[in-house]
Protein backbone atom coordinates (compact mmCIF):
# COMPACT_ATOMS: atom_id res chain seq x y z
CA UNK A 1 0.00 0.00 0.00
CA UNK A 2 2.79 2.34 0.38
CA UNK A 3 3.41 2.32 -3.15
CA UNK A 4 -0.17 3.37 -4.23
CA UNK A 5 0.86 7.15 -5.01
CA UNK A 6 3.62 5.79 -7.64
CA UNK A 7 1.43 3.14 -9.54
CA UNK A 8 0.40 4.86 -12.22
CA UNK A 9 3.79 6.70 -12.59
CA UNK A 10 4.62 2.80 -13.02
CA UNK A 11 2.67 2.49 -16.12
CA UNK A 12 3.51 5.79 -17.65
CA UNK A 13 7.30 4.37 -17.45
CA UNK A 14 6.10 1.33 -19.29
CA UNK A 15 4.34 3.37 -21.45
CA UNK A 16 7.34 5.42 -22.51
CA UNK A 17 9.24 2.21 -23.45
CA UNK A 18 6.66 1.03 -25.31
CA UNK A 19 6.42 -2.12 -23.05
CA UNK A 20 2.49 -1.85 -22.61
CA UNK A 21 -0.06 -3.95 -24.82
CA UNK A 22 -3.33 -4.07 -23.94
CA UNK A 23 -4.64 -7.99 -23.97
CA UNK A 24 -8.68 -8.68 -23.42
CA UNK A 25 -8.69 -5.24 -21.59
CA UNK A 26 -5.81 -5.90 -19.27
CA UNK A 27 -2.54 -3.71 -19.88
CA UNK A 28 0.35 -6.53 -20.13
CA UNK A 29 3.72 -6.52 -20.58
CA UNK A 30 5.27 -9.15 -23.05
CA UNK A 31 8.82 -10.26 -22.94
CA UNK A 32 10.37 -12.64 -25.54
CA UNK A 33 12.48 -14.78 -23.00
CA UNK A 34 8.92 -15.74 -20.75
CA UNK A 35 7.07 -18.34 -22.97
CA UNK A 36 4.38 -20.89 -21.54
CA UNK A 37 5.17 -24.68 -22.09
CA UNK A 38 2.84 -24.28 -25.34
CA UNK A 39 5.54 -21.32 -26.83
CA UNK A 40 2.94 -18.97 -26.48
CA UNK A 41 4.12 -15.49 -24.20
CA UNK A 42 3.75 -15.38 -20.81
CA UNK A 43 2.12 -12.10 -19.83
CA UNK A 44 2.93 -9.79 -16.74
CA UNK A 45 -0.23 -7.72 -15.98
CA UNK A 46 0.13 -4.95 -14.04
CA UNK A 47 -3.44 -3.32 -14.82
CA UNK A 48 -6.52 -5.81 -14.99
CA UNK A 49 -8.75 -4.74 -17.38
CA UNK A 50 -11.35 -3.69 -13.97
CA UNK A 51 -8.37 -0.58 -13.62
CA UNK A 52 -7.48 -2.45 -10.53
CA UNK A 53 -3.47 -3.00 -9.88
CA UNK A 54 -1.86 -5.88 -9.08
CA UNK A 55 1.35 -7.17 -7.37
CA UNK A 56 3.50 -6.78 -10.07
CA UNK A 57 2.39 -3.69 -10.15
CA UNK A 58 3.49 -2.50 -6.80
CA UNK A 59 6.59 -4.89 -7.10
CA UNK A 60 8.11 -2.28 -10.11
CA UNK A 61 7.20 0.51 -7.66
CA UNK A 62 8.96 -1.17 -5.17
CA UNK A 63 12.01 -1.92 -7.75
CA UNK A 64 12.07 1.78 -9.14
CA UNK A 65 11.64 3.50 -5.31
CA UNK A 66 14.93 1.17 -3.78
CA UNK A 67 16.99 2.62 -7.23
CA UNK A 68 15.77 5.91 -7.47
CA UNK A 69 15.66 6.91 -3.77
CA UNK A 70 16.98 4.73 -1.24
CA UNK A 71 20.06 4.16 -3.97
CA UNK A 72 20.37 0.43 -3.30
CA UNK A 73 23.35 -1.24 -5.01
CA UNK A 74 22.01 -4.88 -4.20
CA UNK A 75 17.96 -6.29 -3.05
CA UNK A 76 17.09 -9.52 -1.75
CA UNK A 77 13.97 -10.94 -2.12
CA UNK A 78 13.26 -13.86 0.88
CA UNK A 79 9.92 -15.57 -0.70
CA UNK A 80 8.59 -18.98 -1.61
CA UNK A 81 10.21 -20.52 -3.51
CA UNK A 82 6.65 -20.97 -5.51
CA UNK A 83 7.20 -17.29 -6.82
CA UNK A 84 10.60 -17.92 -8.66
CA UNK A 85 8.90 -16.88 -12.38
CA UNK A 86 7.25 -13.76 -10.77
CA UNK A 87 10.35 -12.30 -9.48
CA UNK A 88 12.16 -13.51 -12.43
CA UNK A 89 9.92 -11.37 -14.61
CA UNK A 90 9.95 -8.07 -12.20
CA UNK A 91 13.33 -8.06 -12.33
CA UNK A 92 13.37 -8.31 -16.29
CA UNK A 93 10.94 -5.76 -17.06
CA UNK A 94 12.00 -3.21 -14.70
CA UNK A 95 15.25 -3.88 -16.46
CA UNK A 96 13.60 -2.99 -19.48
CA UNK A 97 11.70 0.03 -18.41
CA UNK A 98 14.92 1.66 -16.86
CA UNK A 99 13.50 1.34 -13.11
CA UNK A 100 17.47 0.27 -12.16
CA UNK A 101 19.34 2.77 -13.89
CA UNK A 102 22.76 1.94 -12.32
CA UNK A 103 22.72 -1.67 -12.49
CA UNK A 104 21.78 -2.73 -8.89
CA UNK A 105 21.33 -6.35 -7.93
CA UNK A 106 17.97 -8.15 -7.86
CA UNK A 107 17.83 -11.04 -6.27
CA UNK A 108 15.45 -13.77 -4.89
CA UNK A 109 16.24 -15.63 -2.27
CA UNK A 110 13.48 -18.62 -2.72
CA UNK A 111 13.00 -21.05 0.25
CA UNK A 112 11.60 -24.55 0.83
CA UNK A 113 8.83 -25.24 2.96
CA UNK A 114 8.52 -26.60 6.98
CA UNK A 115 7.51 -30.23 7.04
CA UNK A 116 5.84 -32.83 9.48
CA UNK A 117 7.37 -36.17 10.16
CA UNK A 118 4.68 -37.64 7.57
CA UNK A 119 6.51 -35.18 4.75
CA UNK A 120 3.38 -32.74 4.47
CA UNK A 121 3.29 -29.41 5.78
CA UNK A 122 3.82 -28.97 9.80
CA UNK A 123 0.45 -28.70 11.15
CA UNK A 124 -1.60 -29.07 14.59
CA UNK A 125 -3.14 -32.58 15.78
CA UNK A 126 -6.31 -30.45 14.84
CA UNK A 127 -5.30 -30.27 10.88
CA UNK A 128 -4.31 -26.48 11.35
CA UNK A 129 -1.22 -24.28 10.56
CA UNK A 130 1.20 -24.31 12.60
CA UNK A 131 1.33 -20.67 14.31
CA UNK A 132 4.79 -19.04 15.07
CA UNK A 133 3.86 -17.94 18.88
CA UNK A 134 2.70 -21.41 19.60
CA UNK A 135 5.65 -23.01 18.41
CA UNK A 136 8.08 -20.73 20.26
CA UNK A 137 5.75 -21.51 23.51
CA UNK A 138 6.21 -25.16 23.28
CA UNK A 139 9.87 -24.99 22.55
CA UNK A 140 10.48 -22.95 25.67
CA UNK A 141 8.00 -25.58 27.62
CA UNK A 142 10.44 -28.28 26.23
CA UNK A 143 13.54 -26.48 26.98
CA UNK A 144 12.38 -25.42 30.79
CA UNK A 145 11.38 -28.85 31.52
CA UNK A 146 14.92 -30.00 30.19
CA UNK A 147 17.04 -27.68 32.59
CA UNK A 148 14.47 -28.15 35.56
CA UNK A 149 15.66 -31.78 35.27
CA UNK A 150 18.90 -31.20 34.70
CA UNK A 151 19.81 -28.42 36.71
CA UNK A 152 17.44 -29.10 39.89
CA UNK A 153 19.26 -26.72 42.49
CA UNK A 154 18.23 -23.33 39.77
CA UNK A 155 15.21 -20.62 40.34
CA UNK A 156 12.48 -20.86 38.31
CA UNK A 157 13.23 -17.27 37.34
CA UNK A 158 16.22 -18.64 36.62
CA UNK A 159 15.41 -21.16 34.53
CA UNK A 160 12.56 -19.31 32.52
CA UNK A 161 15.09 -16.58 31.37
CA UNK A 162 17.74 -19.74 29.97
CA UNK A 163 15.30 -21.36 28.66
CA UNK A 164 13.48 -18.63 26.48
CA UNK A 165 17.01 -17.63 25.20
CA UNK A 166 18.16 -21.34 24.09
CA UNK A 167 14.13 -22.22 22.89
CA UNK A 168 14.03 -19.23 20.33
CA UNK A 169 17.19 -19.27 19.19
CA UNK A 170 16.51 -23.84 18.75
CA UNK A 171 13.82 -22.80 16.56
CA UNK A 172 15.69 -20.21 14.59
CA UNK A 173 18.74 -22.70 13.75
CA UNK A 174 16.35 -25.40 13.02
CA UNK A 175 15.33 -22.97 10.12
CA UNK A 176 18.41 -21.35 9.23
CA UNK A 177 20.71 -24.53 9.21
CA UNK A 178 18.97 -26.03 6.39
CA UNK A 179 19.51 -25.80 2.61
CA UNK A 180 17.31 -22.57 2.28
CA UNK A 181 15.92 -23.67 -1.09
CA UNK A 182 14.83 -26.83 0.28
CA UNK A 183 11.88 -28.27 2.43
CA UNK A 184 12.93 -30.30 5.77
CA UNK A 185 11.31 -32.32 8.04
CA UNK A 186 10.57 -30.74 11.67
CA UNK A 187 11.93 -32.60 14.62
CA UNK A 188 11.72 -31.57 17.92
CA UNK A 189 14.23 -33.84 19.57
CA UNK A 190 16.86 -32.93 17.14
CA UNK A 191 16.26 -29.02 17.75
CA UNK A 192 16.79 -29.21 21.08
CA UNK A 193 19.29 -31.65 21.41
CA UNK A 194 22.50 -31.54 23.08
CA UNK A 195 24.47 -33.54 20.67
CA UNK A 196 25.01 -32.54 16.90
CA UNK A 197 23.19 -30.17 14.36
CA UNK A 198 21.46 -27.66 16.93
CA UNK A 199 21.50 -24.53 18.92
CA UNK A 200 21.92 -25.96 22.14
CA UNK A 201 25.20 -28.14 20.77
CA UNK A 202 26.70 -24.57 19.59
CA UNK A 203 25.77 -22.60 22.69
CA UNK A 204 27.20 -25.03 25.00
CA UNK A 205 30.69 -24.68 24.34
CA UNK A 206 29.97 -21.08 24.95
CA UNK A 207 29.39 -22.18 28.41
CA UNK A 208 31.74 -24.24 28.91
CA UNK A 209 34.68 -21.97 28.47
CA UNK A 210 32.63 -19.58 30.50
CA UNK A 211 33.21 -21.98 33.25
CA UNK A 212 36.83 -22.82 32.66
CA UNK A 213 37.39 -19.02 33.13
CA UNK A 214 35.15 -18.86 36.26
CA UNK A 215 37.01 -21.85 37.94
CA UNK A 216 40.50 -20.68 36.66
CA UNK A 217 39.67 -17.05 38.54
CA UNK A 218 41.22 -15.40 34.96
CA UNK A 219 40.28 -12.86 32.96
CA UNK A 220 40.55 -13.52 29.08
CA UNK A 221 40.99 -9.61 28.63
CA UNK A 222 44.36 -10.19 29.77
CA UNK A 223 45.26 -13.06 27.94
CA UNK A 224 47.40 -12.73 24.55
CA UNK A 225 45.57 -11.63 21.41
CA UNK A 226 47.07 -14.20 19.54
CA UNK A 227 48.85 -17.68 20.01
CA UNK A 228 51.30 -20.23 17.95
CA UNK A 229 49.91 -23.81 18.11
CA UNK A 230 51.86 -26.73 19.03
CA UNK A 231 49.63 -30.05 19.38
CA UNK A 232 48.13 -31.18 16.56
CA UNK A 233 44.21 -31.00 18.07
CA UNK A 234 45.42 -26.98 18.89
CA UNK A 235 46.54 -26.61 15.04
CA UNK A 236 43.09 -28.01 14.00
CA UNK A 237 41.23 -25.76 16.02
CA UNK A 238 42.93 -22.73 14.87
CA UNK A 239 42.49 -23.53 11.29
CA UNK A 240 38.82 -23.82 11.43
CA UNK A 241 38.73 -20.84 13.31
CA UNK A 242 40.82 -19.32 10.77
CA UNK A 243 38.08 -20.01 8.12
CA UNK A 244 35.59 -17.57 10.00
CA UNK A 245 35.66 -14.72 7.38
CA UNK A 246 35.58 -16.76 4.50
CA UNK A 247 32.51 -18.66 5.29
CA UNK A 248 30.64 -15.23 6.50
CA UNK A 249 31.69 -13.69 2.89
CA UNK A 250 30.22 -16.88 1.62
CA UNK A 251 26.69 -16.53 3.09
CA UNK A 252 26.80 -12.94 2.27
CA UNK A 253 27.44 -13.51 -1.42
CA UNK A 254 25.24 -16.63 -1.70
CA UNK A 255 22.85 -15.93 0.84
CA UNK A 256 23.16 -19.06 2.17
CA UNK A 257 23.24 -19.11 5.98
CA UNK A 258 22.92 -23.04 6.33
CA UNK A 259 26.68 -22.92 5.60
CA UNK A 260 27.43 -20.42 8.81
CA UNK A 261 25.80 -23.04 10.64
CA UNK A 262 27.70 -26.20 9.31
CA UNK A 263 30.85 -24.23 10.30
CA UNK A 264 29.72 -23.30 13.33
CA UNK A 265 28.57 -26.75 14.12
CA UNK A 266 32.46 -27.88 12.78
CA UNK A 267 34.16 -25.16 15.43
CA UNK A 268 31.72 -26.78 18.11
CA UNK A 269 32.71 -30.20 17.30
CA UNK A 270 36.78 -29.68 17.17
CA UNK A 271 36.61 -27.67 20.47
CA UNK A 272 35.10 -30.61 21.67
CA UNK A 273 37.60 -32.85 20.46
CA UNK A 274 40.71 -30.37 21.29
CA UNK A 275 39.02 -30.23 25.24
CA UNK A 276 39.23 -34.12 25.74
CA UNK A 277 42.65 -34.22 24.04
CA UNK A 278 44.22 -31.19 25.72
CA UNK A 279 43.45 -29.93 29.24
CA UNK A 280 42.91 -26.71 29.92
CA UNK A 281 43.02 -25.74 33.69
CA UNK A 282 45.24 -28.49 34.79
CA UNK A 283 48.32 -27.41 32.17
CA UNK A 284 50.51 -24.87 33.03
CA UNK A 285 52.93 -22.02 31.96
CA UNK A 286 52.85 -21.47 28.32
CA UNK A 287 50.93 -24.64 27.40
CA UNK A 288 47.82 -23.28 29.78
CA UNK A 289 48.23 -19.78 28.27
CA UNK A 290 47.98 -20.90 24.41
CA UNK A 291 45.12 -23.34 25.41
CA UNK A 292 43.28 -20.67 27.25
CA UNK A 293 43.41 -17.81 23.94
CA UNK A 294 42.04 -21.06 21.71
CA UNK A 295 39.27 -20.95 24.56
CA UNK A 296 39.03 -17.53 24.27
CA UNK A 297 38.69 -17.43 20.30
CA UNK A 298 36.31 -20.73 20.27
CA UNK A 299 33.74 -18.47 22.19
CA UNK A 300 34.67 -15.40 20.46
CA UNK A 301 33.79 -17.05 17.00
CA UNK A 302 30.76 -19.16 17.95
CA UNK A 303 28.91 -15.67 19.59
CA UNK A 304 29.82 -14.06 16.32
CA UNK A 305 28.67 -16.38 14.45
CA UNK A 306 25.32 -17.15 16.33
CA UNK A 307 24.48 -13.85 16.49
CA UNK A 308 25.08 -13.04 13.03
CA UNK A 309 22.07 -15.77 12.85
CA UNK A 310 20.13 -13.66 15.10
CA UNK A 311 21.00 -15.99 18.15
CA UNK A 312 21.79 -15.22 21.56
CA UNK A 313 24.09 -17.71 24.03
CA UNK A 314 23.45 -17.76 27.89
CA UNK A 315 26.61 -17.87 30.24
CA UNK A 316 24.91 -21.71 31.95
CA UNK A 317 23.37 -24.59 30.57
Amino acid sequence: SAYGDDLEGVLQGLRERDLLEESDGALCVFLDEFKAKDGSPLPVIVQKSDGGYLYATTDLAAVRHRCEHLGADRCLYFVDVRQTLHFKQIFAVAEKAGFNPHGASFEHMPFGTMLGKDGKPFKTRSGDVVKLADLLDEAEDRTRLMLADRNPDWSQDEIAEVARTIAIGAVKYADLSKNRTSDYVFDWEQMLSLQGDSAPYLMYPCARIQRIFEHGDIDPATLPEHTVTVEAEERRLAVTLAGFNDIVQQVADEGMPHYLCAYLNEVASRFSTFYEACPILKSSGEVKTRRLVLARQTATTLKRGLDLLGIATVDRM
